[in-house]
């Protein structure tokens, strides 16, 4: 009888198929940067939801104002982590927004408008009534149109549907150790136009859409960006902003980054949260992409977020 070799010395590889890019058998997956050991947390209790991205805090009330080195503390577990969530914070508005400022200036989102002039212009709410289904269902990073994305964002729901409304996060520093060396070597220093215009024109009118592109003109970015506190290398491409990569004819390049945005589709680099009210998910903007589950439709699904200001990639 013929039996299957346990040998891990021939993985990974393709999977029948040698021309096709799907893999099998272990990926690299590693949670701290190089040269950076495990150490113990003191100020708090991570519940680990996968072993490289997405961890539950536990032990802090975010209605309170953190010590510094409380703050220190979580800092390092976001850097970590890439994604942090806390459960059961009934916190406000003004609370959610005192916890955002902690990691820098908040940004104004220039198409997203305040739900109410008494809302703060650095929250933006999404709302998704019986009529209205998510759309955020697509792997992205936040406002990579802007010269400087956004470093963090918190995110907060109100209102969450009995079942469905989950969110994906993905790290894209994982996506980018598990490239094959040829591309990664193709990638190193190519650049990649992002632009506002394909995701959210259809919200203007023609003149709107001229006067926003005056003020944000499509930008470039490294397509492999290295993270400013951890270094690591990360992946900066995402299917909602990123266009085309400068350098290279159109097919060619969208062959490319459509190879690219696949990556963040490997499970093993994901992490999904299943909502409660009063949940909190902070993460890193700059290492990772997500993905909003529009599977609620009609149920109402009710989240407010604040978006740090981050740096120009490099």
């Amino acid at each position: 009888m013929n039996t299957v070799s346990n040998n891990l010395s021939s993985y990974p590889r393709a999977l029948h198929f040698p021309n096709r890019e799907v893999k099998e058998g272990p990926h690299l997956l590693k949670r701290l940067p190089d040269g950076v050991e495990e150490k113990p947390y003191t100020f708090f209790s991570i519940k680990p939801l996968t072993p490289i991205i997405g961890a539950e805090i536990e032990g802090l009330d975010l209605s309170k104002p953190l010590a510094k080195e409380v703050q220190e503390e979580l800092n390092r577990a976001f850097l970590e982590w890439k994604v942090l969530f806390f459960r059961n914070q009934a916190i406000t508005s003004e609370q959610h927004l005192a916890f955002a400022k902690l990691w820098g200036d908040l940004e104004v989102h220039p198409f997203y408008k305040p739900a109410s002039q008494e809302q703060a212009k650095e929250i933006v709410q999404f709302s998704r009534n019986q009529k209205q289904g998510g759309s955020e269902n697509v792997w992205h990073a936040d406002v990579t149109f802007r010269e400087n994305p956004a470093k963090a964002s918190v995110l907060r729901l109100i209102e969450v549907p009995p079942v469905g409304g989950d969110t994906l996060w993905a790290d894209m520093a994982a996506a980018y150790d598990n490239l094959p060396e040829s591309i990664k070597k193709q990638i190193e220093h190519l650049k990649a136009i992002h632009d506002f215009t394909p995701s959210f024109a259809h919200l203007l009118q023609p003149d709107e859409l001229k006067a926003f592109q005056r003020e944000f003109p499509a930008v470039e970015h490294p397509i492999v960006r290295t993270h400013p506190e951890t270094g690591r290398k990360t992946l900066f491409v995402n299917s909602s902003f990123t266009t085309h990569v400068v350098g290279l004819e159109h097919s060619e390049g969208e062959q490319l980054l459509q190879y690219l945005f696949r990556q963040a589709h490997v499970p093993e680099y994901q992490v999904r949260f299943r909502w409660e009210v009063n949940s909190i998910a902070f993460w890193d903007n700059r290492a990772t992409q997500h993905y909003a589950v529009s599977d609620y439709y009609p149920h109402i699904r009710k989240a407010e977020r604040a978006a740090i200001i981050g740096d120009r990639p490099f």
